[in-house]
């Protein structure tokens, strides 16, 4: 693949070639997305794959809020635990 300088090129002449590239682009991944619905449609199981789909997304969802609001124990109160922990098992010992 050659790579061509673009000095010699204008910034506007470089906007347009991206705006450009990035129109087709979008153009060709609607065009493959709307082929994609357009097999999902067709085919006979449709209500199924929208409760999987469903049923997917909310585990998802689920999955993404618990590692969220889970939050790990401070370092100081775990430690505090296994103190006590070992006071307990030293007690018990005697």
């Amino acid at each position: 693949m050659a790579c061509t300088p673009t000095s010699g090129r204008g910034l506007e002449e470089q906007a347009v070639l991206v705006v450009a590239g990035l129109a087709d682009l979008a153009v060709s991944a609607t065009g493959s997305a709307a082929g994609t619905v357009q097999q999902l449609l067709r085919r006979s199981d449709g209500p199924e794959l929208v409760r999987d789909a469903q049923q997917d997304l909310m585990a998802r969802g689920r999955i993404a809020l618990d590692r969220a609001a889970s939050a790990s124990p401070a370092h100081l109160e775990v430690l505090a635990q296994h103190a006590v922990a070992r006071q307990a098992a030293a007690a018990g010992d005697v």
